[in-house]
C-alpha cells in the first residue's frame, strides 16, 4: 500500500531557492509562468464558459511577454483568443503574474489577483461582453504587515480580499500572524471596502476559503483537522475532516437547472 508523503511548512523548498536554483542551469532560456483557470455561468445566454489565463516571463531577465487569453463557450464547444486590455488602467503595462489558478465567479464575471510591474490589483472578466475590468484593492491594506498570503473569497455574497501575514516590527520568536479581511460592501466600488480584523494567531495556517454563512475554513499545520471559525462570533469548530492532500481552496455548492 502506497502511503502519500506530506511534508511540514519547515521541509517545503521555498519559492525563492527554487527561482535561484532554475538561474543556475545551463540553459539559455527558462520561461517562468503563471495561469488561472475560472467556469462561470452566462445567465443571457444560459451557457458556461471557461476563462483561461497564462502569464511568462523569462527568469534572469527583464523580458516580458503578453499574457494570453483564452474564452472556451460550452454551446458552441469551442475556444477563442480575446486581449487583456485595460481602458480605466491605461499605464498598467504587461501582466507579469496571476496569484493562483483559479478564479473567483461572482456577479457575472470571473475575478483573479494580477500584478503587472508595478500594479497590484482584482482583473475581472466580464463573460457578457467578453472585456476585462480592473478593480482597485482596499487602499493601504498592507500597513506594517508583511503579507504570507493573498487571495480572493465569496464572503457572505460579497467579494472579499484576505491577508495573511504578520508585523515587520516582531520578532521570529514572538511572531503572531494577523488574517486580515476585506469585504467590498457594493460591487465595483473601492469605496466600499470594509475591513474585519480576525484575532490573531501563533502559528502558520492554510486558509482554505469560506463557507456560505461567511465561516473561515482553515487548516493550521499542527493540526489534523479542518477548523471553521466565525470572524463575527469568533466561534471556533473543529469539523473533524482530516485535510486531504494537495487541497488548496474550496467552493461552495450552486444547483443550476442548466444542462450540460
Amino acid at each position: 500500500m502506497s502511503k502519500t508523503l506530506k511534508l511540514s511548512s519547515s521541509e517545503r523548498v521555498l519559492d525563492d531557492l527554487v527561482y535561484e536554483f532554475l538561474t543556475w542551469l545551463p540553459v539559455k532560456s527558462l520561461i517562468r509562468f503563471s495561469f488561472a483557470l475560472g467556469l462561470g455561468y452566462h445567465s443571457q445566454n444560459n451557457d458556461f464558459k471557461i476563462l483561461r489565463i497564462v502569464c511568462y516571463n523569462r527568469i534572469g531577465g527583464e523580458e516580458v511577454l503578453r499574457a494570453e487569453a483564452k474564452v472556451y463557450t460550452l454551446s458552441t464547444d469551442s475556444w477563442k483568443r480575446v486581449v487583456i486590455s485595460l481602458d480605466s488602467v491605461p499605464n498598467i503595462g504587461l501582466i507579469v503574474e496571476l496569484k493562483g489558478s483559479r478564479c473567483l465567479f461572482l456577479n457575472g464575471a470571473l475575478h483573479s489577483i494580477a500584478y503587472s510591474r508595478h500594479y497590484h490589483f482584482i482583473l475581472s472578466f466580464d463573460l457578457n461582453d467578453e472585456r476585462f475590468r480592473e478593480i482597485m484593492l482596499p487602499p493601504n491594506y498592507k500597513g506594517n504587515l508583511v503579507v504570507v498570503d493573498e487571495s480572493l473569497v465569496l464572503f457572505k455574497r460579497c467579494l472579499a480580499f484576505v491577508v495573511f501575514g504578520y508585523d515587520a516590527d516582531e520578532h521570529a520568536d514572538e511572531r503572531c500572524y494577523a488574517r486580515h479581511i476585506w469585504v467590498m460592501k457594493e460591487y465595483g466600488v473601492a469605496e466600499s471596502w470594509t475591513k474585519i480584523i480576525v484575532p490573531r494567531e501563533d502559528e502558520l495556517a492554510c486558509f482554505l476559503g469560506c463557507t456560505y454563512d461567511g465561516e473561515l475554513l482553515i487548516e493550521k499545520y499542527s493540526d489534523s483537522w479542518i477548523v471553521s471559525f466565525d470572524p463575527e462570533s469568533l466561534n471556533k469548530k473543529i469539523l473533524r475532516i482530516p485535510p486531504p492532500v494537495g487541497m488548496i481552496y474550496t467552493a461552495n455548492f450552486v444547483e443550476s437547472l442548466a444542462l450540460l
